[in-house]
């Protein structure tokens, strides 16, 4: 009886280990076949930008994602084995990461003689935004949002740290105020100039340096979201409407759970003539 019972625990345990195993492998062969559909749908090469907050199938660690090198290398990759005349679709979801491995990937896009289309369903902040930027067609969510490039210099924005400077003057300041101070200023220039180079290549090359002064300068917050109406007021070119399959997408990636959820409702499609009856 005992050597049943520890081959059941045995069993029970190994199937524990499996089974999330199991479920990541369904989920990623799901998303496989969602982006074929689309890609055949559009005629164009799909890639996805996805980044949520992720959890360690053993332990249950949430991870925090964004971009990062090893993106930037993955993307190069796609794009190097997409043929020339293929457009690509860059679905994106990302709060934004390393401003070089953002670069990479902005200018290998801009390089690429087919169409390239970004989509954002809820938002691409920060790098986010500066790879819509490169794109020939930005297709957003009535209700999605990019956001300012304003570069960050370690846990501080830099134009904050060199309006530190500019009012309490080089002699009331720290070495390492100065120090983060030239490092901002350099970052800024720099960001600047990218932003002025990918948009010259779509508009007048003094509208482009305006909408890049007023992306990367400070007027907002960093995580500050822009709406439709204010990307078409800086006279970016972006459209609204998305296909379907992004948002079915979207549903394979969901977020690992925490207890009881914070949102709740019926996971069905309304008609405009349904009524909801309460008596």
């Amino acid at each position: 009886m005992s050597s049943v019972l520890s081959l059941l625990w045995i069993l029970l345990l190994v199937a524990s280990f499996a089974w999330p195993v199991f479920q990541q492998r369904r989920l990623h062969m799901a998303r496989i076949d969602l982006l074929r559909q689309m890609e055949r749908a559009r005629k164009s090469r799909v890639i996805t930008l996805i980044h949520r907050q992720e959890a360690v199938n053993i332990l249950g660690i949430p991870i925090a994602r964004f971009i990062d090198i090893e993106d930037s290398e993955q993307i190069l990759r796609v794009i190097r084995l997409t043929p020339p005349g293929t457009p690509i679709d860059l679905i994106l979801h990302t709060p934004g990461g390393l401003v070089l491995a953002t670069e990479q990937i902005a200018l290998a896009l801009q390089r690429h003689p087919g169409e390239v289309t970004v989509l954002v369903p809820h938002y691409a902040m920060s790098g986010g935004t500066l790879l819509a930027l490169a794109a020939d067609r930005v297709l957003m969510d009535e209700n999605a949002v990019l956001g300012p490039v304003d570069p960050q210099v370690g846990q501080y924005p830099a134009t904050s740290v060199l309006r530190v400077l500019r009012e309490k003057g080089l002699d009331h300041v720290e070495d390492r105020t100065l120090i983060l101070a030239d490092i901002a200023e350099k970052a800024v220039n720099q960001v600047r100039d990218t932003v002025t180079t990918i948009l010259s290549k779509k508009m007048d090359p003094g509208d482009a340096a305006q909408v890049a002064r007023g992306l990367t300068e400070g007027n907002w917050t960093h995580d500050y979201p822009l709406t439709l109406r204010q990307l078409r007021g800086l006279g970016l070119p972006v459209e609204a409407g998305l296909p379907r399959e992004v948002y079915l997408l979207m549903e394979l990636y969901p977020q690992p759970r925490r207890g009881k959820p914070s949102v709740l409702y019926a996971p069905v499609p309304y008609r405009d003539d349904d009524r909801l009856r309460w008596n």
